[in-house]
């Protein structure tokens, strides 16, 4: 018999960015500035993100784009490997996405789903949360966790060898 079910989860959305934390607003801050950084010459579509560590360390990223797309890497990826080299035993508290056009205004992001995976492994390997903030210009998200965007997660315990 079959068993209707529902998944739902719980996020804010903030009007402007000063009802953020000085934190969150830093984040914004060093996203905006690195975004032109962001290597996209084929699509101009330039990503930046920035994570909040819990030591007060800032690690920010940009999408790095190649002729063959697969090779390329998105700006989640490219901080969360980085905090990953730099301060391996710390907690990640926050991670915020940012994207626009080149010749237009912040857009509405959401992060793909091999930067969820990512995101979701640097989750469960500090066993905390990772606040996600997705800034698209009026207004900015925040879902509380990296797990509420992936419900049906790939973790280890789908690997056969455990």
């Amino acid at each position: 018999m079959s068993q209707l079910k529902e998944f739902s989860f719980r996020y804010e959305i903030f009007e402007s960015e000063t009802e953020l934390s000085e934190i969150e607003q830093t984040l914004i801050s060093k996203a905006k500035a690195i975004n032109e950084k962001a290597y996209a010459p084929y699509s101009n579509f330039l990503v930046s993100s920035c994570l909040y560590l819990a030591n007060g360390e800032f690690v920010e990223g940009v999408n790095q784009e190649n002729a063959a797309y697969p090779s390329g890497l998105c700006a989640e990826r490219v901080a969360l490997f980085r905090a990953g080299v730099q301060f391996p035993d710390v907690v990640i508290e926050k991670i915020l996405i940012m994207a626009r056009h080149r010749e237009v205004l912040w857009k509405h992001i959401s992060p793909c789903g091999a930067c969820r995976q990512v995101m979701l492994e640097f989750e469960n390997k500090q066993g905390r949360a990772i606040e996600v903030l997705l800034y698209m210009g009026e207004h900015i998200v925040k879902i509380f966790s990296v797990q509420d965007l992936l419900p049906f997660v790939f973790s280890k315990d789908n690997l056969l060898i455990k």
